[in-house]
This record gives structure tokens, C-alpha cells and sequence, in this order.
């Protein structure tokens, strides 16, 4: 059994896979969680993904003799990058990218994940990483808006599908979430005008909110990165 997990700067995912199939997933861990979790369910080999901890702060917590890949920008890669700044390309960037290619191979591929920031990355049917765009996520917009007036409030219960705010907390949440479904269909459609044939694949942690809004055909998988990451793992033979 080989190990994904995938830490962020708050909490971590964590999944487990048998014969390249994901048994099982955990999420919203945070340090100590994850690596109890991992104590708990060991595996053979693991790939670690990490904004937040090195590999030494990872393996001395975890105190189990295990091989321990660290993705970066240097770890061989399953797909083609073609990228001006490869140093500066994020690893949840090139995880879900390789998950993608992973599932829908020979495809052209328009990658999209709606996490703290969202992303959009183009991967061609040659299996190549073309680069993408970056933007504010869900949060991001609501934080900016309080922090940068005298007036707004900070939203943090977000649970409104109106398209005419009647409030001012109203206006704001259907200002986000309608501004960011016309943004996630506009940047579609274009990627879509130069690659008329590609799948659109999201996922991240806000997917929830746009995957039964969205008009265009997406592949919604919420477990992508960690299927890219096991990919990755696969690839490197650990």
C-alpha cells in the first residue's frame, strides 16, 4: 500500500492507495492528526507534499522507517513541463495536473482548482503542462472586500444561491460566487477557443460550491492531487 499526502498551510489530506486504486482518504487533518493517522495506517512507501514542513520535520514526527518521497521542483515529473519558471511552479499545481493526465490520458486537459487561490492550467493531449492562470479563491474575495473598506463585513458562512442580493451580506455572497462562476465559464470557454476538444477537470476545497452550478461539462474529482501525487510516486519507483 503506498501513502499521498498533501499538506497545506492549514490542514492536510491524506490518502491511501492499493494496486494505484485510492481505498481511502482523510482531510481537513492538521499536523499531529495526519501523523497519527498515518501511524495508524502505515504504508510501504509515501509521497509528501508540503507548503508548510520539510521532509526532516515530516519524518522526525513520523518516526517510521519508511521511504519518503518529498515532491518539489526538482522530483521527476510523468508529464512534460513547459514552463518559463519552473522553480516558482507550485506543487498542487503539477499534482493535479499529473492526476489529470493520469485519469484522461491522450486528452487535452483544462485543469481547474478552486482552493485558496484557483487555478487554471492547460495540459495538452501530449501529456505537457502548458502553464495556466492564478486568482483570488472564494475566501480571498470576501477577505479582500472587508479588509480593504470601512464597512463591509468579513463573510465566513457562505450559504446563498440568490443572483439579486436583497442585503448587504446577500450582495456580497452572490458578488463572489456568481462573479466566480462567470470567471471559471469565461476562462473555460477560452482555453477552450484554442483547445476545442479538452476535458475540464476540477477539484480543490471549494468544488463543492460550483460543481452543481457550473453550465459547462466538468469532470469533478475531489481527490485529484492525491491521485496525482501517487502518480508521481509510481513514476519515481521510491
Amino acid at each position: 500500500m503506498e501513502l499521498a499526502i498533501d499538506s497545506g498551510n492549514t490542514y492536510s489530506k491524506v490518502g491511501w492507495f492499493d494496486d494505484n486504486r485510492l481505498i481511502k482518504s482523510r482531510s481537513g487533518l492538521g499536523f499531529e492528526e495526519m501523523i497519527e493517522a498515518v501511524r495508524t495506517s502505515p504504508a510501504r512507501r509515501i509521497i509528501f507534499s508540503s507548503v508548510s514542513y520539510s521532509l526532516e520535520e515530516f519524518s522526525d514526527a513520523l518516526q517510521l522507517n519508511v521511504p519518503v518521497l518529498r515532491l518539489s521542483n526538482s522530483t521527476p515529473m510523468p508529464i512534460g513541463i513547459n514552463y518559463g519558471t519552473p522553480e516558482t511552479l507550485g506543487a498542487d499545481r503539477l499534482a493535479a495536473a499529473a492526476g489529470a493526465n493520469c485519469l484522461y490520458p491522450g486528452s487535452d486537459l483544462i485543469v481547474i482548482d478552486a482552493g485558496t487561490c484557483i487555478t487554471y492550467d492547460l495540459i495538452d493531449a501530449g501529456g505537457v503542462f502548458q502553464g495556466g492562470a492564478i486568482a483570488p479563491g472564494l475566501r480571498l474575495r470576501f477577505r479582500a472586500m472587508h479588509e480593504f473598506t470601512r464597512r463591509l463585513p468579513l463573510i465566513e458562512e457562505i450559504d446563498s444561491k440568490m443572483l439579486i442580493g436583497k442585503t448587504t451580506v446577500t450582495a456580497m455572497q452572490s458578488g463572489v460566487l456568481n462573479g466566480m462562476i462567470a470567471e471559471i465559464e469565461g476562462m473555460a470557454g477560452a482555453y477552450r477557443r484554442e483547445y476545442p476538444d479538452a476535458k475540464v477537470v476540477m477539484c480543490g476545497g471549494d468544488l463543492g460550491f460550483f460543481e452543481s452550478r457550473l453550465k459547462l461539462p466538468i469532470f469533478a474529482v475531489p481527490e485529484l492531487v492525491l491521485i496525482g501525487l501517487n502518480r508521481i510516486l509510481q513514476y519515481n519507483d521510491v
